[in-house]
């Protein structure tokens, strides 16, 4: 298409310089129409072939037949009038390639940064052999539960957790994130990320259909299929608008020149009249319109991805710019859902334990819970730090619901909560701090608690400022903790409404009333990332899953994915939502202003077939350019 532009442009330019065409060899012929007509095959055979082909398939009214009938007419006007100015209509088709060039430029600028995803796809997976070497083989042929080895450079093919090894990933193709991600044996490393030092030996934990980079590339190809209500209308406007402005132009070319022929003596005038409606033809093209809506919308779900955010459709980027109320389950999405040790207390209450007693408890503590699987004992063996000596406890008893009694070191143990120091008829201390409350006693003696709290994610406390500065109005969290920990939480992050010890049928109802009360316009977002969490991303306007850890229900019932799990990136979806619907809003006026006003001065005959030119090609210019910015992110 450059190719041709720069020939027809030299071309047109050698044309519009001759003093007098007919010193060609055949420049008599029609005065040189010939030659206009050799530019005019370089530069629009497309369009006519398209023209053609819409006629044939019964789409007459676009703007490819407008460009024809515009130019054909004006080469059929300049013919009648034997004034050999063929300029204008060469000029209005090779004015409408180059608008046509740099929309598609944009476009391909929109696809590359969505299709640099496809990069992340991995060729194939090493599997060892019994000899040490290593076989390539297709990722899609490789088991849940197999081993496979990643070399430095390598991209990792399948979901996996580390079995030998401590690499660096960089995981900027799935997160945005550019800091590389540190990995040890234990740790899960997902499909996508390249490994960037060490040798890793992984233990595959999905199927590759199933695993990351799939279900990545899937929301991609899928998310342009969903359209949006802006690109619906625009639709819907063409299709009514094409036809009318078709009519227009031909009640311009005829009805005054017939008014005219009424009043006697009067010039019809058909020359000026068919080239007003020729030029009110060019204007008219809703190219502008038609392109940069759907663009706008690429161009903003390419820049979401580039910053680890993955939406499912351009009807939900436009959807979720009209979010006023966003709704955060706690457990996973503001907190890791690690617990660690955040206080401990003796037998007076709030009193802190000085050092040998925090050890001791500790001790005590992390030993009886030692053959439990339960979130609490492994917090607990890590806040001790220290390999168990198994050989030290004895007759141990889990009391389903109350906690853990066994002999350490020949002392009767006990480890649980207020019930079981309940059941053992010992006094203990009703403590004050928020959080999961672990009570030891001793040889039937109370030796004080531990306080275990959630551990906040990173910026956790940044969302809520974040989220009112680019507009939401109400932020709620649900969560199934307790009243005392939910509040606490809720006072740290800053949130307006917290509630507290619900089931997820409860979270659902929760939802359905925010739904029922809200008013006509408005949307509310939820966002999760457990297996519970389902139900009610598909029950809001939005929903919003943390993708890295997020569960695979969770990440299929939502409308966004959130690839590096910062709740901070519900503040950027929703910015980069507003900022795409505020470019798309700025396009349709300035096309529909630009064309308004130029097509009343075509009407007119103030506007010539150049003001028609600018009225189409250069208001597509501008508004392609304006939609690319929808791609750039600002921080």
């Amino acid at each position: 298409m450059l190719v041709r532009i720069v020939v027809a442009a030299v071309l047109t330019a050698t044309l519009a310089l001759l003093p007098d065409v007919t010193v060609l060899p055949l420049g008599g012929i029609g005065k040189g129409i010939l030659y206009y007509l050799v530019v005019y095959a370089i530069i629009g055979w497309d369009i006519v072939r398209k023209a053609v082909l819409g006629i044939g398939n019964r789409r007459v009214f676009d703007e490819n037949f407008l460009m024809v009938v515009a130019t054909a007419g004006a080469f059929g006007l300049a013919l009648y009038e034997r004034s050999g100015d063929y300029l204008e209509a060469i000029s209005v088709m090779l004015f409408y390639q180059i608008g046509e060039f740099f929309q598609s430029y944009a476009v391909g600028r929109s696809r590359r940064s969505i299709s640099a995803l496809m990069d992340i796809r991995p060729d194939y997976a090493n599997i060892p052999r019994e000899d040490g070497s290593l076989e390539k083989v297709d990722p899609d042929d490789v088991e849940v539960g197999a081993t496979i080895v990643v070399l430095p450079g390598e991209r990792v093919p399948i979901d996996a957790v580390v079995v030998d090894g401590t690499s660096s990933l960089n995981t900027a193709a799935l997160t945005g994130e550019s800091l590389p991600l540190d990995v040890r044996q234990g740790d899960t490393v997902l499909s996508g990320s390249i490994n960037l030092t060490g040798v890793l030996s992984l233990r595959t934990t999905a199927e590759f259909g199933e695993s990351t980079v799939s279900k990545i590339l899937e929301l991609v190809e899928d998310s342009a299929s969903h359209k949006s209500r802006s690109e619906d209308f625009i639709t819907r406007f063409a299709r009514v608008y094409t036809p009318a402005v078709v009519g227009a132009a031909l009640a311009l070319a005829l009805l005054p020149p017939l008014v005219r022929l009424l009043i006697p003596g009067m010039d019809p005038m058909w020359n000026e009249w068919i080239y007003r409606a020729l030029t009110f033809l060019v204007i008219s093209c809703p190219c502008a319109l038609v392109i940069s809506i759907p663009l706008s919308f690429f161009a903003g779900i390419g820049g979401a991805s580039r910053e680890g955010i993955l939406v499912k459709g351009a009807n939900i980027l436009e959807n979720l710019s009209k979010v006023r109320t966003v709704v955060m389950d706690k457990t996973g999405t503001l907190t890791l859902g690690v617990f660690e040790v955040s206080a401990m207390h003796d037998i007076h209450d709030h009193v802190e334990t000085d050092e040998n007693e925090k050890r001791l408890i500790t001790e005590l503590a992390a030993i009886a819970e030692c053959a439990s699987s339960h979130p609490i004992s492994k917090t607990l063996r890590k806040a001790y730090g220290q390999e168990i000596d198994h050989k030290r406890i004895s007759d141990i008893q889990e009391l389903a619901g109350l906690g853990i009694t066994a002999l350490i070191d020949g002392r009767k143990v006990a480890v649980g909560n207020e019930k079981l120091m309940a059941s053992l008829g010992l006094e203990y201390c009703h403590c004050g701090t928020a959080g999961t409350i672990v009570h030891v006693a001793v040889d039937g003696h109370y030796a004080g608690h531990i306080v275990l709290g959630d551990m906040l994610k990173p910026h956790a406390e940044e969302v809520v400022g974040a989220l009112k500065a680019c507009g939401v109005q109400r932020t709620v969290m649900l969560t199934g903790d307790s009243r005392d920990v939910a509040d606490q939480m809720a006072g740290v992050l800053g949130v307006d409404e917290v509630y507290a010890e619900l089931l997820p049928a409860d979270k659902v109802a929760r939802v359905e009333e925010m739904l029922a009360a809200k008013s006509e316009g408005e949307r509310i977002a939820f966002v999760g990332d457990g297996i519970n969490d389902a139900p009610v991303l598909s029950r809001a306007d939005i929903g919003i899953a943390m993708g890295g850890a997020g569960s695979d229900a969770a990440i299929e019932a939502a409308d966004i994915v959130l690839m590096d799990d910062s709740p901070l990136k519900i503040a950027t979806a929703i910015r980069i939502s507003r900022k795409t619907l505020r470019i798309v809003r700025e396009n349709i006026v300035m096309a529909l202003g630009i064309k308004g006003v130029c097509l009343i001065l075509g009407a007119l005959g103030i506007a010539n077939m150049w003001l028609a030119i600018f009225a189409d090609v250069g208001v597509m210019i501008l508004a392609v350019l304006n939609a690319i910015r929808a791609m750039v992110i600002r921080k």
